[in-house]
């Protein structure tokens, strides 16, 4: 892929992603989209083939990126310290991509939806981030008996994508350390401390 073609696709995803972000998925249109990326509309066309194949294209990059952010973040050797990076490096994404992040709220719970399929495997892709990262703390054993971990963890990936949006929209004022810190009092409920047993 030249870097041309890809400097044209990267027009595209921000032009979609601001129009999203002022007027949701539903109703744009080709001709929308091509004249907010400055390019002819037939580009839209050569590169995804259709409005549906750039949102689709959309959705696998932005979900992509997200991704990359959460396995660096649980990287850590602790696997606490692990998720408090996790949801952080989860936030420091959330507040440079707000529209694609509300795509993603909309879109993914919404019954029967355009983009199901395509938001179906996006989802299971993060969460078994999320679960990978509790089972870490599980085989710790600080994971207080009786959690279930896909729950817990579809929960938590839900918990960040909404905090996070609350936080951008309405508390915009706070600090990212700050709603860190309030998700992470929710998120060690998960996670006992180093020496500590179940009474």
């Amino acid at each position: 892929m030249s870097a041309r073609s890809d400097l044209t696709k990267r027009k595209l995803f921000e032009a979609t992603l601001r129009l999203a972000d002022r007027q949701g998925l539903i109703g744009l249109t080709v001709d929308e989209i091509a004249a907010e990326a400055g390019v002819a509309k037939g580009t839209v066309y050569y590169n995804f083939g259709s409005k549906d194949g750039l949102v689709d294209a959309l959705l696998r990059y932005g979900v992509d990126q997200l991704a990359e952010r959460l396995r660096t973040g649980a990287e850590a050797e602790d696997p606490v310290r692990a998720l408090e990076s996790l949801v952080d490096n989860s936030l420091e994404f959330i507040r440079e991509h707000r529209g694609f992040s509300q795509i993603l709220v909309s879109e993914m719970w919404r019954t029967p939806g355009q983009w199901q399929e395509t938001l179906t495997l996006l989802r299971e892709e993060i969460i078994s981030i999320v679960r990978g990262l509790l089972h870490r703390i599980d085989e710790a054993g600080r994971l207080p008996e009786g959690v279930r971990i896909p729950t817990a963890a579809a929960g938590l990936f839900g918990t960040l994508l909404v905090v996070a949006l609350d936080w951008q929209v309405f508390q915009p004022e706070r600090t990212r350390a700050e709603v860190r810190d309030s998700i992470m009092l929710l998120a060690r409920g998960l996670a006992r401390e180093v020496g500590t047993h179940p009474s």
